[in-house]
């Protein structure tokens, strides 16, 4: 029989099928080596067939594969997956509760990624992972010199400027040996700097470079990070109906625990990238410090917000807000008008 859904439980090495003809009879399972799991897709699904993967890591690149196959690929979060998993975990399970998941009509899926999202999404996760690292050594050099009593102010800015301090003077009871070591983390210090700084011109490269990208950063709070970021995580934005449902995949509205009839609504859900959201809300904490000094509607809108209520709700509406207007500056391809927000 022909078959019309495909459900593939992605590996490393290891890939597990699981498909099903019109009749909704399995009609195909089996275990693939990495090396034969498309010749086998080839040999037994048509390209009408659909198949699905959850989004996991290496998803977006065989989805890419498949649909230049001409096969139809959907990606589903990990989590929409788990609740049609009837017994025990294993890879014939899994697979079998992709295809079946992928056959309810309110299933919501992932969006391909492009290779120029990933591109930048990759700028993104070294450039975090290079600013965690940083900050690490800059802990680790607080720490060790505080034992021998010497203490920077707060801000990496302060530390960058006590440690040439430190180790040129011959009066702070440093010794040889800890004066050699410190001034190998303080190379070890600059260097992160300076990879984190050539990172940086990467992304405000590209940032001017892309036109979605320039408009977005018309935007109060975002700069060429944020603007890339988005661009890298959300794509297509015409893939959310309204602005709402972009915030939501973002985690930025609330959470809403009713029952009874009763509503109640928490805080925001913090789903979806936790990158983005927490530069989003960074960028609306920059822009509440600022606010006060002006007369514009969004300004008089945060202050007010802030002032009935925590710092921290104003800066997670605000970012709410201005994803939302993101989302209609991206769809609709218009500038941000400041009058009307």
């Amino acid at each position: 029989m022909k078959l019309i859904r495909v459900g593939i439980d992605l590996a490393k090495n290891v890939f597990q099928v699981h498909g099903v003809d019109r009749s909704e009879k399995v009609t195909w399972r089996r275990r693939l080596r990495r090396e034969e799991w498309i010749d086998a897709v080839r040999e037994h699904a048509e390209p009408s067939c659909e198949i699905a993967m959850e989004a996991c890591g290496g998803a977006h690149h065989w989805a890419r594969v498949l649909q230049k196959l001409g096969y139809r690929v959907k990606l589903i979060a990990p989590q929409f997956v788990k609740p049609y998993v009837k017994s025990n975990k294993n890879d014939a399970a899994d697979a079998e509760a992709i295809c079946e998941a992928m056959a309810r009509p309110g299933m919501r899926f992932v969006p391909v990624k492009t290779v120029e999202q990933q591109d930048l999404q990759a700028i993104h996760r070294v450039r975090a992972s290079l600013v965690e690292q940083r900050s690490a050594k800059a802990n680790q050099i607080r720490g060790l010199a505080a034992e021998y009593g010497l203490v920077a102010p707060k801000e990496l800015l302060h530390l960058r400027r006590a440690l040439p301090r430190w180790l040129e003077d011959d009066g702070n009871g440093l010794t040889t040996r800890f004066r050699w070591l410190l001034r190998g983390l303080r190379d070890e210090l600059v260097a992160f700097n300076g990879r984190i700084a050539e990172l940086d011109r990467e992304i405000e490269q590209i940032a001017q470079a892309e036109p979605d990208a320039k408009r977005l950063m018309q935007l109060r709070g975002v700069g060429p990070i944020i603007a890339t970021a988005m661009l890298a995580t959300v794509g297509d934005a015409r893939q959310f109906s309204n602005g709402r449902q972009m915030s939501a995949s973002l985690g930025l509205t609330p959470k809403q625990f009713s029952s009874g009839g009763k509503e109640r609504m928490l805080g925001i859900s913090k789903r979806g990238d936790a990158y983005l959201r927490s530069l989003l809300i960074h960028g609306a904490r920059a822009v509440i410090r600022t606010a006060r000094s002006k007369t514009d509607p969004l300004s008089r809108w945060v202050i007010r917000l802030a002032d009935r209520s925590h710092p921290n709700v104003a800066a997670a509406a605000l970012a709410n807000k201005t994803t939302r207007i993101a989302w209609a500056m991206l769809s609709r391809g218009t500038n941000y008008q400041a009058a009307v927000n």
